[in-house]
């Protein structure tokens, strides 16, 4: 399975941008995550989705302005990221959980993506 990032880019702060994360594969998956890193600091978990779409958690940093979602037609999940901050500019990656492991620690995911670039700045 892979895992494919798009939708990165240069947003002014305050500004929206959506993510995408395309899977290669149909699969079975319990979480979907996105999670992000900067240079010298450990990969951090943003948001993760429930395979159901019926629960997603969020890092209280991005709670309320960015939004996690799901289209299981297109194998496709979406960070819709709102309010923008400097504070969020990253490395973006998607992945995927397929056992029952904590959805915030990145170690738990078995899937992940390239990652995708992603700057807030005026």
């Amino acid at each position: 399975v892979q895992l494919v990032e798009s939708g990165g880019g240069l947003v002014q702060p305050g500004g929206s941008l959506r993510l995408s994360c395309a899977a290669s594969d149909t699969f079975t998956w319990r979480y979907m995550g996105w999670f992000r890193q900067t240079s010298g600091k450990e990969r951090e978990f943003v948001a993760a989705i429930y395979w159901r779409g019926t629960n997603a958690d969020y890092a209280d940093s991005v709670k309320g302005r960015f939004t996690i979602s799901g289209d299981n037609s297109k194998n496709t999940i979406y960070l819709q990221m709102n309010s923008l901050r400097p504070e969020d500019t990253a490395v973006y990656f998607c992945a995927a959980l397929i056992s029952n492991s904590a959805y915030v620690e990145p170690w738990a995911y078995t899937y992940w993506g390239q990652g995708i670039q992603f700057t807030v700045s005026s």
